[in-house]
């Protein structure tokens, strides 16, 4: 029979081990996951303006690289597809590059609309153009069909090809709007599902005429200026700030109700200094 101070130190020292044991599984628990990596995973999505995609994509890749339970999605479709999306709740946040209608207003009481920067449309056409600018009528008289060669503007003897945006798209009501008062467009318009195809399409089709956000404009393209009465304005970030440029816009991120959680972080997040530093990066206008 074991004795019984010997029979309580075995106990006393299994317990101890087993204690120990706890403790270092325990340990390692915590040593293979941050404070961070304790929490819960959380994500949102993002949809709507293509004008507005490549803002609110280079913030969410910024922002997940500091927040690594942060998973932010965020995917085009056009200013319209972003309205409902917030309205009917199936993203957390839409993105807009026109103002909301008063219709959709109506349809979604709840609607926040943030504005998050600027931006100016450039008719934009193939680097051997050489037409020298365009006025806002000319460019009208264009899309409706009225010019067809571009030496009827000033340009080389080359027929016009017309590119747009489908009707989705918040850059295409903003054309509208500005450049057709309300008309319609030539019937034959190329309709591209967003700024990138519009460009594409331009680089590739030496007699074409599209129109795309500031941010899209690079040497492939050639951006198109607008003469005006004070002179020819180039599509620029300055010409946006200081007014002179007639063809600019707002940009806004919309959510249903006061944002909350992540999406209001994110909102944040892109609001704040840094944010708004990735915002010029892109060659949009910050608002702060």
């Amino acid at each position: 029979m074991v004795p019984y101070k010997k029979q309580f130190r075995v106990i006393a020292l299994a317990m101890a081990g087993i204690l120990v044991l706890t403790l270092i599984a325990a340990g390692c628990t915590e040593s293979g996951s941050g404070p961070s990596s304790s929490q819960e995973r959380t994500s949102i999505k993002v949809t709507g303006s293509t004008t507005v995609l490549p803002i609110a994509q280079k913030a969410a890749d910024v922002y997940m690289g500091t927040h690594p339970n942060a998973d932010i999605q965020v995917t085009g479709g056009g200013s319209s597809v972003g309205v409902q999306a917030a309205g009917e709740k199936t993203a957390d946040i839409g993105m807009s590059s026109r103002d909301v209608k008063p219709d959709e207003l109506k349809k979604y009481p709840g609607m926040v609309i943030t504005p998050i920067g600027k931006d100016g449309v450039a008719i934009i056409v193939h680097p051997a153009n050489t037409v020298p600018g365009l006025t806002t009528a000319q460019v009208k008289a264009i899309y409706n069909g009225n010019y067809t060669n571009w030496r009827e503007v000033g340009g080389p003897d080359l027929t016009i090809v017309v590119v747009g945006r489908d009707s989705a798209s918040g850059t295409r009501e903003f054309f509208t709007s500005s450049i057709m008062g309300g008309q319609n467009t030539v019937p034959t318009m190329l309709e591209k599902n967003s700024n990138g195809a519009v460009k594409q399409t331009i680089t590739q089709t030496p007699g074409a005429i599209g129109y795309v956000g500031l941010g899209f404009i690079d040497n492939a393209v050639k951006a198109v200026r607008i003469t005006t009465d004070t002179g020819a304005i180039e599509p620029t970030v300055d010409n946006v700030l200081s007014g002179k440029y007639p063809l600019s816009r707002s940009l806004y991120l919309l959510t249903s109700g006061q944002p909350t959680g992540l999406a209001r972080d994110y909102i944040d997040f892109i609001l704040s200094s840094e944010g708004q530093s990735l915002l010029a990066e892109e060659g949009f206008v910050p608002v702060k």
